[in-house]
């Protein structure tokens, strides 16, 4: 659906040079929640940008649908931006016009009569929830109804991909949740593939399927969101993650386990639906004669499923230990190896 390949952007300025992205790639597929995620100036808005041909790369390209952005001009360029709706986390409604009104904008500009319109207009309000809205103003409006007015006109010419720039930043976490679901209805009843860029790690965590973390213009980590929170690789994404899993071992508890002087290994594993059920940990220790201590554990839910990490110190004989690394494996348990 959406392919980033070797993608660089350089902004050169009469002060300075900015290389804003270096060398991303991305797939993004049909009926993707792809999250993008980093700091402020990690290069996200630029990269969602190009997608919809508001920027374009200093090298390599960026296909959508089969088109290459860079290469489309006038008409071929409006024509291909219907089928991109985009939010916004200032939301970026008209003051002056009623919720009806702006949700109208695109259907006008777009030359539809005004039959067409009254008639999509009333259906988006249904959607969003939002009927009783209709003839109010912006400023009538709570956060999260203006997010579903934005929302709403972003649907408006039924595009196949949505584009969300920081669409929760500006809102409380009860907000944040509403527009959340709204956004997953969004995905599995329309099929609009979207692409989230984002700071909050929640929003990833809620309802992304994968995710992209973005540091200095970089890609350092990529993939489903259960493997990226299984296991991080940088200390940028670990950070990230902490905000919402936080399972960093106290020093205490590092240092008793730095200081035990029989074999031993600590790792995180994890369960989700296909190993939840099973008695993993008393199997494992019937069957290899290893004790296990559980150091910590936590439940959540990534991409729609519950999904559970296990930090623990696994005792015994390096023969015991052993024997326990391969019966995880061959219960298929991913297990990734705890620094202490």
């Amino acid at each position: 659906m959406i392919e980033i390949e070797n993608v660089s952007k350089t902004f050169v300025t009469k002060k300075n040079t900015v290389h804003a992205l270096n060398d991303i790639s991305l797939s993004i597929n049909k009926g993707d929640i792809y999250g993008v995620i980093g700091f402020s100036g990690a290069g996200k808005s630029t990269l969602i940008r190009m997608v919809n041909g508001l920027e374009t790369p200093s090298s390599g390209k960026v296909t959508v649908a089969g088109k290459n952005v860079a290469l489309l001009k006038g008409r071929q360029l409006r024509e291909f931006r219907k089928g991109i709706g985009m939010i916004f986390q200032h939301f970026n409604l008209l003051e002056s016009r009623t919720v009806f009104q702006n949700i109208a904008i695109p259907l006008e500009l777009a030359h539809k009569n005004k039959d067409e319109i009254k008639c999509r207009v009333q259906e988006l309000l249904s959607f969003v929830e939002l009927e009783d809205k209709a003839d109010s103003f912006p400023k009538e409006l709570s956060g999260g109804q203006k997010q579903r007015v934005g929302i709403a006109r972003a649907l408006a010419l039924n595009p196949s991909i949505l584009l969300c720039d920081e669409a929760t930043s500006a809102l409380d976490p009860r907000t944040t949740d509403s527009i959340l679901e709204l956004l997953q209805k969004v995905n599995r009843e329309l099929n609009i593939t979207i692409l989230m860029i984002t700071h909050q790690m929640n929003v990833i965590q809620q309802v992304c399927n994968k995710v992209a973390v973005l540091e200095g213009g970089k890609l350092i980590e990529e993939g489903s969101v259960i493997d990226v929170f299984g296991n991080p690789q940088s200390e940028t994404t670990k950070g990230f993650i902490r905000t919402v899993i936080n399972d960093r071992l106290p020093e205490e508890v590092k240092s008793y386990l730095r200081s035990y002087n029989q074999p031993q290994k600590v790792y995180r594993l994890r369960f989700d639906g296909k190993n939840a059920d099973d008695p993993i940990m008393s199997l494992a220790i019937k069957e290899t004669g290893v004790n296990i201590s559980i150091l910590f554990g936590v439940v959540t839910q990534l991409e729609g499923k519950v999904v559970g990490f296990q930090t623990v110190q696994i005792t015994g004989t390096e023969e015991q230990i052993s024997k326990a690394e391969i019966f995880f494996e061959e219960h298929k348990v991913p297990k990734f190896e705890v620094e202490i």
